[in-house]
């Protein structure tokens, strides 16, 4: 049973390692989720903003994740032009679209108030 459980593990991983290698939505998730970071520590949020930033970053790699694993699926289906696998590529992306949406709107709850009286 751990080995199996072990092996499930594994393959998480290796699917984690090559969406990161191979797809740049991921690279561009990184980037944000360190930005992120870097400005939390610079404007030094509070502990519920950093559980916040934690739960938003996490949620945007599992929905990009999902999101990825739909679109292969739909390749590995059929290559050629197909109507359904169209639709449900599409509104797996906007699923990706409408978080992306909150991420924002949840970063400039945190940052914009921090910036602004940096600033002024």
């Amino acid at each position: 049973m751990i080995k199996k459980h072990a092996d499930a593990i594994g393959h998480a991983v290796d699917g984690l390692l090559w969406a990161v290698r191979t797809q740049s939505n991921y690279k561009i998730h990184f980037s944000l989720i360190l930005l992120s970071v870097v400005v939390g520590w610079f404007l030094n949020i509070s502990y519920t903003e950093w559980m916040v930033i934690l739960v938003t970053s996490l949620l945007g790699i599992i929905i990009e994740t999902v999101n990825t694993s739909i679109e292969k699926m739909g390749d590995a289906v059929d290559t050629n032009y197909n109507e359904n696998i169209k639709i449900s590529k599409d509104v797996s992306a906007s699923a990706m679209l409408l978080y992306s949406l909150g991420a924002i709107i949840v970063a400039g709850i945190i940052f914009i108030p921090k910036l602004l009286d940096i600033f002024y």
